[in-house]
């Protein structure tokens, strides 16, 4: 059985986080495959080489992922719209076909003074032009619908590999360029899906349309001929060379000229990245910045921040002048070029004016097609280094999909318990993802309705400890074991208040409606908030709104609401004074009398409202338990494992359990 089925169920009868909820189950229009195997960079390459190669890959990486929208498990109308779009690129070039025959017939007629012939082709003009309106009108809208439900299927996947098995909270834990994951999918991920549908139709429509018109410019043109200090030299499709000539020489130029754009919009985009998640930080962190009076050193902070984004805003500035000075200029040219070209033959009487219309058109349109790359590197410099950004992070999920996959680093297990026992730890060392040791070998057997206190000094890993028991850290060994069937809270020590009403805050993580207004107005007045109850349908940023005491104080009321079967207190009473942690504690025990608590603090206060302590002490090779100590009498005997600690050097007696030692009043 899977260490994800064997892990208690939270509350609203889920897995809980940590869990090992599967992405199919997350998104289930999504077929997530495994993650690539890890790339190993050539030691023989020199720094830049190296960084070279893995840019090289973060497209690659990228692709691996994004492709696979058209194939086995992606979206079921990627190939009707793709080839929907294909059609409609090639209705459209037909369209501008016939509006180049158009205008050979429109100036011929003029010129022959034909008014029948003008006011015709006047009539069959509104035709055509609402026929390639609409084709183009068409074109549009099938090419957003696939950028529309390709971010959306590309999104839908990298956001369930993200919140899967609580990897968006590990990525803050491990090293990685993967820096403001809520950027790279919401902005990064938008630019990397729309730009190369946009690329690609583009591609497609230039080629059809050079290879059509260059038709047209070798049969309307023809071979020039020009006497040259008494030699005659003929040049065959002298307007097809010409274009490809003249659209040779701008596209180079623009190489040349922007082959820094992409590390600049690169570098842009991050500074951008930067500033918002500086800027959300403050206001996030408003009110203690306002106590604090940090307003002036926040200000420096962002105005040094926002220098940065200025500065490679001008650097890239730079890069956008001078291919407008190609794309300008070769703008303005294009268009004269043929005309210049074809006034010899003109002249002499061997070309029409509407032929040399038709060429001037079939030129224009070519040399759009030509410098298609002209128009489009900026935007191709973008989406490179967007799609840079959003392979990174899925990168660093990659790395942690493989690590849960592998036991190279050491994964701690999840199953059930033996016997009755509600949560036991069986050789539990937790360390970081680098292998550093911070809790080790700890043996612990917790029995239903116990409660549990978890203490030590700063620093001894008793938080960590307690990440280990919920299933968000996952590196290290040993194994974590609930009772069968049995629902887990967490209270951490900031408690989460999501948007919306108080009623949903709540509530949280189950839905507003879920209960009564009556059940969560008593629920509110037991923990002491009845004050807010006439605000409870009030959507307010309740975040900000309420103390670090009364989010506390909410945590509680929503352990009376989903009424768990182990609760886990993580500092959950630190903002609280001394009677209103007792009233909490208290209030709990009431309420709750067969609930399971293990609880982490350094409030000796709370020894009273726990039945056991266990202590951690902080050593060289990871903090290890040094007492495991009855605070009340307890009526059978705790199973042997609780009592086995692996330090034998510790004091006579700081092993073993004491049976009769109380708490004093």
């Amino acid at each position: 059985m899977a260490d994800a089925k064997l892990k208690p169920k939270s509350v609203d009868g889920t897995e809980p986080h940590g869990a090992g909820n599967s992405p199919q189950e997350t998104a289930s229009t999504v077929e997530v495959m495994p993650p690539p195997d890890a790339i190993e960079t050539d030691p023989e390459l020199t720094p830049e080489e190296a960084e070279q190669a893995r840019k090289r890959y973060l497209l690659k990486r990228f692709w691996i992922s994004a492709r696979r929208y058209w194939g086995r498990g992606g979206d079921k109308f990627a190939w009707p719209f793709s080839i929907g779009l294909l059609a409609l690129i090639g209705m459209n070039v037909g369209f501008q076909y016939g509006i180049n025959l158009w205008n050979r017939g429109i100036f011929d007629a003029i010129e022959r003074h034909d008014a029948g012939t003008v006011y015709f082709l006047s009539a069959v003009f509104v035709p055509l032009v609402l026929g390639t309106v609409a084709i183009v009108t068409i074109q549009v809208a099938v090419r957003m619908m696939i950028q529309r439900r390709w971010r959306s299927w590309l999104t839908t996947a990298v956001i369930a590999r993200w919140l899967a098995n609580g990897r968006y909270y590990q990525l803050n834990l491990i090293g990685g360029d993967h820096k403001n994951p809520e950027a790279r999918i919401s902005e990064d991920l938008r630019i990397a899906t729309e730009a190369p549908v946009d690329f690609t139709a583009g591609v497609i429509s230039a080629f059809l349309a050079a290879s059509t018109f260059i038709v047209v410019l070798w049969t309307i043109g023809g071979a020039l001929t020009l006497p040259i200090a008494g030699w005659t030299i003929t040049i065959p499709g002298f307007l097809v060379i010409t274009a490809v000539l003249y659209a040779a020489i701008t596209s180079t130029s623009m190489a040349v000229i922007g082959r820094y754009f992409v590390h600049v919009s690169e570098a842009k985009n991050q500074a951008e990245a930067e500033f918002r998640y500086t800027l959300t930080h403050v206001r996030e962190n408003g009110e203690s910045i306002a106590l604090l009076g940090g307003e002036e050193e926040e200000r420096n902070d962002l105005d040094k921040t926002f220098a940065n984004v200025l500065r490679q805003w001008a650097l890239l500035a730079r890069q956008h002048m001078r291919t407008t000075l190609v794309s300008h200029g070769s703008m303005l040219i294009a268009p004269v070029v043929p005309v210049l070209l074809c006034a010899p033959k003109f002249l002499e009487g061997s070309m029409t004016l509407g032929q040399v219309m038709q060429a001037a058109s079939a030129f224009a349109i070519v040399q759009g097609a030509f410098g298609w790359l002209v128009d489009n590197y900026p935007r191709l410099a973008d989406w490179n280094a967007c799609a840079r950004r959003i392979a990174s992070l899925m990168m660093s999920l990659d790395g942690l999909e493989r690590a849960e996959q592998s036991d190279s680093l050491g994964r701690i297990k999840h199953g059930e318990t033996e016997g009755e026992a509600m949560l036991s730890l069986n050789d539990l060392s937790v360390s970081l993802d680098d292998g550093t040791a911070v809790v080790t070998e700890t043996r612990v057997e917790i029995e239903p309705g116990e409660r549990v206190l978890v203490s030590g000094e700063s620093g001894s890993g008793k938080s960590t400890l307690v990440r280990a028991i919920s299933g968000l850290w996952p590196w290290g060994s040993g194994s974590v074991n609930f009772h069968a069937d049995r629902r887990l809270f967490m209270l951490p020590q900031r408690p989460y208040i999501p948007s919306g009403t108080l009623r949903r805050a709540v509530a949280y993580p189950g839905a507003a409606d879920s209960w009564t207004l009556d059940k969560i107005k008593a629920a509110l007045d037991k923990v002491g908030l009845d004050y807010l109850n006439e605000k409870i349908e009030e959507d307010a940023p309740w975040d900000q709104t309420l103390s670090g005491g009364e989010k506390q104080r909410l945590a509680f009321a929503r352990l009376l609401l989903h009424y768990p079967d182990i609760i886990v207190l993580d500092e959950a009473t630190s903002a609280l004074d001394e009677k209103s942690q007792d009233k909490m504690m208290q209030m709990v025990i009431d309420e709750l009398p067969e609930v399971t608590i293990v609880s982490v603090a350094h409030r000796a206060e709370l020894e009273a409202f726990h039945s056991r302590k266990i202590t951690l002490e902080r050593r060289k090779g990871g903090a290890k338990l040094v007492s495991d100590i009855d605070l009340v009498p307890r009526k059978r005997k705790r199973n042997l494992l609780s009592r086995v600690l692996r330090n034998p050097s510790l004091p006579k007696g700081s092993t073993t359990s004491n049976k009769d030692s109380t708490v004093p009043e």
